[in-house]
């Protein structure tokens, strides 16, 4: 082994661990990785930084934008309400209709926004039909993560595939290259989640048909303000329990106090609860009380705008998580502020400014309308509920439709590069005005762009140092003996498990190069190899650390066990059918 493949594998060994541990974001592990290594002279700059002159990164900044035009025309809010045509989520013609709609979105869309998507109509349909909606939520979310394996831009994990097998020598993917095996794998697993993988799903709180959804505990601060009708009441008058209310602590002066029912509410203080939104609203309304969190939105609001509420979860790779509300300037970056915060099993009192922010953490936002209708595509904090706003017309979004439309069709009939007809259509819509390049610049995710393009060329220098050689060698030894079917199920199953605790991008790019390397060993083809590995990555069921599966984790009430309950089946599935049917459309 000489220095150079050391330091590489080295790397590699501290960029997996940091990426499950999640230590440090993404693009940080990312851009430590490409200095580390020309800082020890494995790569020159011109090495290092190659991989952000991929095709692949336009492809995917292009897709970006272009989704986020989609959500803001309200096309993909009129997707969701298709399924009330096929009678609800009932039965299984209206769950097999609803699964094959979230695959179908998330072809052409990320399976972030095909899922957030669907959820609005699962929950109202499951409220009215008076099931659980966590028979229906993980399912929307499994079909989504399915339907992006069918497109080169269903999934960010085939784009970044395609970057890697280009700097690996191999000729890129093709826009509907996995249709065939895509299609095969999202009907086959439709029809598991359809008519099996109900039994392995938890019924959590069948849904009252006449309340809301998300009657999920928020925790919260009211204020006791100078005339207020609690003011100089016992804690028992007030009469929270019967607005089911809870009272956890109050705070006065700094100290914390017991909730005690004989204790006298003062002007000031500040009553730590727990409750649903709408009770918080009940409280604030009836007892003249203050949420504590709007103090914050002074000089944030303009004058004639109507201030609204709205959910949004904080997503895995998020730079919110860790830091406190006392740290973020959530309304000048939010345009909004918190108002309460929702983390399953939250019971100790807490003011909250001073939690730590977890991924999955649901908090209640207050600003406009505007505002908040643009976290339905943020990356950091991921608007969970509609809000009713028009920012486009019906000729505007028709011609969003059409300029989409019209790239894929002639880049899929070879007549212009599908990054260049994918650009021309961000840049019409940006010369129409339909959006602003400030808008365009928010839509993308440079997060990803910077993982895909860093680990392109971190692959890279494992080929460059024989690294992918070595470890490559050692894989075939170990599985050769076994068959060939066997090796390569070592690397889809190596993918599939690396996949859980990183990106699918990352477990993607880090198998790659070792995989393409042992192809001639055992006698495949290399390209064979890359796009077993690149579908692979895309089998994230078994835990709900990927954003769609995130989505649905606070609304369906799910545990983290429940996702390995129902993800390892269909798990299993995918992967025999990736493994029969790779060599039959890419012959070994």
């Amino acid at each position: 082994m000489t220095i150079d493949i050391a330091i590489v594998l080295g790397l590699l060994a501290v960029a997996i661990l940091f990426f499950a541990m999640e230590w440090l974001p993404v693009d940080a592990i990312t851009l430590f990785l490409i200095v580390s290594l020309v800082v020890t002279g494995v790569l020159t700059p011109g090495e290092a930084f190659s991989g952000f002159a991929n095709e692949m990164v336009v492809i995917l900044a292009s897709v970006f934008v272009l989704s986020g035009a989609m959500v803001k025309s309200g096309v993909m809010d009129g997707l969701g309400r298709l399924i009330q045509r096929f009678g609800g989520v009932s039965d299984r013609r209206g769950a097999g209709a609803l699964l094959t709609l979230s695959a179908v979105t998330s072809a052409f869309f990320s399976n972030t926004v095909a899922t957030a998507v669907m959820m609005p109509a699962v929950l109202r349909n499951s409220r009215e039909a008076g099931i659980s909606p966590s028979k229906f939520l993980m399912p929307v979310a499994y079909a989504s993560i399915l339907g992006g394996t069918c497109t080169l831009i269903g999934t960010s994990t085939n784009l970044a595939g395609s970057a890697m097998a280009v700097r690996l020598g191999l000729e890129p993917f093709s826009m509907f290259e996995f249709a065939g095996i895509g299609l095969m794998m999202a009907i086959a697993g439709v029809l598991w989640l359809v008519f099996f993988g109900g039994r392995l799903l938890p019924e959590r709180a069948r849904v009252d048909p006449l309340g809301d959804y998300d009657r999920q505990l928020f925790l919260s601060a009211l204020i006791v303000p100078e005339g207020s009708r609690a003011q100089d009441r016992r804690v028992h008058d007030l009469k929270l329990g019967a607005i089911d209310v809870h009272l956890l602590s109050i705070i006065r002066d700094g100290q914390r106090h017991s909730p005690n029912h004989s204790r006298k509410v003062r002007s000031g203080d500040k009553l730590i609860v727990r409750a649903p939104r709408e009770n918080l609203l009940k409280a604030k309304s009836g007892l003249g009380l203050e949420i504590d969190a709007n103090r914050y939105l002074e000089g944030h609001e303009r004058e004639g705008d109507e201030m609204v509420m709205a959910e949004a979860v904080v997503l895995p790779q998020s730079n919110l998580v860790g830091r406190t509300l006392r740290q973020l300037n959530i309304p000048g970056r939010f345009g909004s502020t918190v108002v309460a915060i929702h983390r399953p099993g939250r019971a100790r009192p807490a003011e909250i400014e001073n939690l730590r922010l977890r991924v999955g953490d649901v908090l209640l936002l207050q600003g406009t309308r505007q505002n908040l209708a643009r976290l339905s595509g943020n990356t950091n904090l991921w608007g969970l509920i509609e809000v009713e706003t028009k920012l486009l017309s019906r000729p505007q979004a028709a011609l969003i439709l059409g300029l989409v439309a019209t790239a894929l069709i002639l880049s899929a009939a070879g007549v212009i590069a599908l990054s260049i007809g994918l650009l021309s259509a961000v840049l019409l819509l940006a010369a129409a005005r339909i959006i602003t390049m400030e808008e365009a610049y928010r839509s993308i995710e440079w997060r990803l762009l910077i993982l895909i393009a860093g680990l392109t060329s971190f692959g890279g220098a494992m080929i460059k140092t024989g690294a992918a050689d070595l470890v490559a060698s050692g894989v075939v030894e170990a599985t050769m003996p076994y068959g060939t079917t066997v090796s390569m199920a070592a690397f889809a199953l190596l993918t599939v498990l690396l996949t859980q605790p990183m990106s699918n991008a990352a477990a993607a790019l880090t198998v790659l190069p070792v995989a393409v390397a042992s192809a001639n060993a055992l006698g495949v083809d290399p390209r064979s190899m890359a796009i077993l590995v690149t579908l692979s990555a895309s089998l994230s069921f078994i835990t709900p650390l990927e954003p769609a599966c995130l989505l649905v984790y606070g609304p369906g009430r799910y545990r983290f066990k429940d996702y390995a309950r129902a993800g390892l089946p269909l798990t299993a599935i995918c992967l025999v059918f990736l493994l029969a049917l790779v060599p039959v459309f890419w012959p070994l």
